[in-house]
């Protein structure tokens, strides 16, 4: 049994369509990327699979569970980042963990759980004195709560500084590595890409494309940008492009950027080796997550992180 399936899945708001057919099955102990810009759906499916809002039309379940029969089940076994959470007046750190943990009626330490996303020295101190970040990391810590079957994280890494995305990074590994199931939603791909093992990617409340980040960028077309830097340019330096699986080149200088197909990058580099022209250095660029999203929604992301692949630079 899957922690999560959907067929059919639909929501309307009056004459707005949220989410329109969605067919999704999320596999045991895998992390899944939701990915979509603001206002695609994410949040709407989430809330189906917690019961908070019912579906038009379609099915949705969680371990096995219809969260419009028993949504109180599907919550004990689940932990849960929202997005947009605001924390209770009055209440503390140490206060909201343990509220967490009472309403799940699960057991665990507050104090080792707010440890581990490095809130214990404020634990005692009202939340709603918290920075943001702060009050993000308090909302894994309670997410974490009794070790849950699934985790359903709701752009988990609003407000989080770069030590608060790692503590998230870690977290979901750990919490992979355990056998949870974590389904991530979130608009900036850049973090999506480091954890996921497979995404979907949702647009207009439309699933365009379901699978592993590897798969999907086959099937946009997977080239690679090799830039090479070289002691000299020679005059035959065109006769790269007769290689099977050269498809441009560009000179700038002592500097070429060539356009390979996957794994075709060493043919160019000994061919250049052949022409005299030694390479000094080079640098490979694949098709980042933003290229695949932008391929599949043919518009812009929302995401204000740049997420090309970082370039794998080598010498010679």
């Amino acid at each position: 049994m899957n922690p999560i399936e959907t067929h059919s899945l639909t929501k309307r708001y009056g004459e707005t369509t949220a989410l329109d057919s969605l067919e999704m099955s999320i596999e045991n102990g895998e992390v899944f990327g939701f990915l979509g810009p603001n206002g695609s759906g994410k949040s709407t499916t989430i809330d189906i699979l917690l019961g908070f809002i019912y579906p038009t039309s379609g099915s949705a379940s969680v371990f096995g569970i219809d969260p419009t029969e028993n949504a109180t089940a599907i919550r004990q076994r689940t932990g849960v980042v929202p997005d947009g959470y605001e924390v209770m007046p009055d209440w503390t750190g140490r206060d909201h963990v343990e509220f967490e943990l009472d309403s799940r009626n699960v057991d665990d330490d507050p104090d080792a759980l707010l440890d581990r996303f490095g809130l214990l020295e404020d634990a005692d101190r009202v939340a709603t004195g918290y920075s943001r970040g702060m009050r993000q990391r308090l909302l894994l810590s309670m997410a974490a709560a009794g070790e849950p079957d699934l985790l359903l994280l709701d752009e988990p890494t609003t407000g989080l500084d770069p030590n608060g995305i790692r503590l998230m990074r870690e977290f979901i590994r750990d919490e992979r590595a355990r056998g949870a199931t974590i389904f991530f939603s979130s608009h900036r791909l850049a973090q999506v890409e480091s954890v996921c093992d497979r995404v979907g990617i949702l647009n207009e409340g439309s699933l365009l494309a379901i699978d592993s980040i590897d798969s999907l960028r086959n099937a946009v077309g997977d080239n690679t940008i090799l830039q090479v830097s070289v002691d000299h340019v020679p005059d035959d330096i065109d006769s790269l492009t007769t290689l099977d699986g050269i498809e441009n080149l560009e000179v700038s200088g002592t500097t070429l950027r060539v356009q390979c197909a996957h794994g075709r990058h060493l043919d160019a580099l000994n061919h250049l080796d052949r022409l005299g022209a030694t390479p000094q250095r080079f640098e490979t660029e694949t098709a980042s997550l933003e290229d695949i999203f932008s391929a599949y929604t043919e518009s812009e992301t929302e995401s204000s992180e740049s997420v090309v692949e970082s370039p794998v630079e080598t010498p010679l």
